[in-house]
């Protein structure tokens, strides 16, 4: 379905943009009949699913294709667990998609509003040393390349591109399917702890080692750190669920109806935010839980808010966090959101935040109507010293000139998007910046 283009923005509210024309596709065919309309008219498309980056990655001028409604299961794989999924499908109903097959996602990362799709094309993660980001887990794909035409990749057919199509930026095509390796359903002991700020950093590389799933926040003007160690376990563990009025106290009144209203008011009056931070370390992040796993690894996350993530070799860590630590203590910055700290597996995607390299991200962010930008570039700068990479979907100020260096396969990766894609159709400004013309 085609309709007149109004103003679109991301969840963010960092992008908008007043595509020419919207289109709705719920079929492969249609996809396939929408990037041929385009192509004939000369007009750039964009695929897009939640519009849940910060980054100008989704940012459609020409056609901006909506893949809601190309969405569901479309096969199970019992044997080898391996489900494909049509690209548009929210991560959020992937849990339920796979329940009667006794199926999980290896690792999330904590929001499940995005499309599959868009998960793995900006390279979201979650947090685990010897877990990867959601991109490594998919073991085959289906493009609509610019020409209209099918491209299947797999262990089988092209599986020479299969690092370079699973974490794609949009560039490559419009993917229309993906295929997961997902494992058997687990449980997940969930523990969270408010810990000594020092301590944890000191302690940070063994926690991460140790744990299969480790990560902290840190709400600045405060010494403490609030840590999560979740720990995998067989399904048919009991389960012992967080108290549905206590969860909701937690989840939904304080993290974010409360937050929302102190975030707000800490932009008319910052003065308040140190103390505010100070009681939410005391009223929040502090539980012990056992339950399915996508219900411990996601959470709601309705407070608006603009963010910057930078993934640095995991030895780097907690250094780099020390410097971003010491930075907004000498600046006095008056901040309401939390830095996370999280890790991830080295891997082999060309384009992936941890190719050839375990690693540690730090993610810093502004309530939405904050200006980020002083924030942001001093901690970029910090970043920059660690050989730090950003996040695809996030917001940044590298070009390609300087991320080139900072992977082995880019130019591999550009070769291909211009055999793919000749004419440019799945270009956008932000494409542009950070691959090159």
């Amino acid at each position: 379905m085609t309709r007149p283009g109004g103003t679109w923005q991301n969840w963010g509210r960092s992008e908008k943009v007043r595509p020419q024309r919207v289109e709705y596709p719920a079929t492969v065919a249609a996809v396939r009949r929408g990037v041929q309309a385009a192509a004939a008219r000369g007009l750039q498309l964009k695929a897009v699913g939640s519009g849940h980056s910060f980054s100008g990655i989704a940012v459609a001028p020409g056609v901006l294709m909506d893949l809601t409604d190309l969405s569901g299961l479309v096969s199970v794989d019992r044997d080898r667990a391996q489900v494909r999924l049509l690209a548009g499908t929210k991560l959020h109903h992937i849990p339920q998609l796979l329940a009667p097959y006794g199926l999980a996602m290896q690792n999330l990362g904590d929001i499940d509003r995005q499309s599959i799709a868009g998960a793995i094309s900006t390279g979201t993660h979650g947090t685990g040393a010897r877990f990867g980001g959601i991109a490594t887990q998919v073991v085959g794909a289906t493009l609509v390349t610019a020409d209209g035409e099918l491209l299947h990749v797999d262990e089988t057919d092209n599986p020479e591109l299969l690092p370079a199509v699973a974490l794609g930026l949009g560039a490559l095509g419009v993917l229309v399917d993906v295929t997961l390796q997902c494992v058997p359903m687990f449980v997940l002991h969930a523990v969270e702890r408010p810990e000594p700020l020092g301590e944890v950093v000191a302690e940070l590389s063994g926690r991460a080692d140790a744990a299969d799933h480790f990560e902290f926040y840190w709400f600045p003007h405060t010494d403490v750190a609030l840590t999560k160690t979740n720990t995998r376990m067989p399904e048919s563990t009991p389960r012992h669920r967080l108290p549905v009025v206590g969860r909701w106290i937690d989840e939904t009144l304080l993290a974010n109806g409360v937050y929302r209203v102190t975030c707000a008011a800490g932009t008319v009056a910052p003065g308040i935010v140190p103390a505010v931070n100070r009681l939410a370390t005391r009223l929040t992040g502090d539980r012990e839980y056992k339950d399915l796993c996508p219900v411990v690894f996601t959470q709601h996350r309705g407070v608006r808010f603009r963010e910057m993530e930078y993934a640095v070799p995991v030895g780097r860590l907690a250094a780099a966090f020390g410097e971003l630590q010491a930075l907004v203590a000498e600046r006095r910055w008056r901040l309401s959101f939390p830095v996370e700290v999280r890790v991830a597996a080295e891997d082999d995607l060309w384009l992936s935040t941890a190719h050839g390299r375990a690693t540690g991200y730090i993610a810093v962010h502004r309530y939405w109507r904050e200006d980020p930008a002083e924030y942001f570039d001093a901690v970029e700068e910090i970043m920059l010293r660690h050989e730090g990479r950003p996040h695809w979907g996030k917001m940044h100020t590298l070009d390609a000139g300087r991320l080139r260096h900072r992977y082995p396969r880019f130019d591999d990766f550009t070769a291909l998007r211009d055999r793919l894609d000749p004419t440019g159709m799945f270009r956008n400004a932000y494409l542009d910046r950070v691959l090159g013309g």
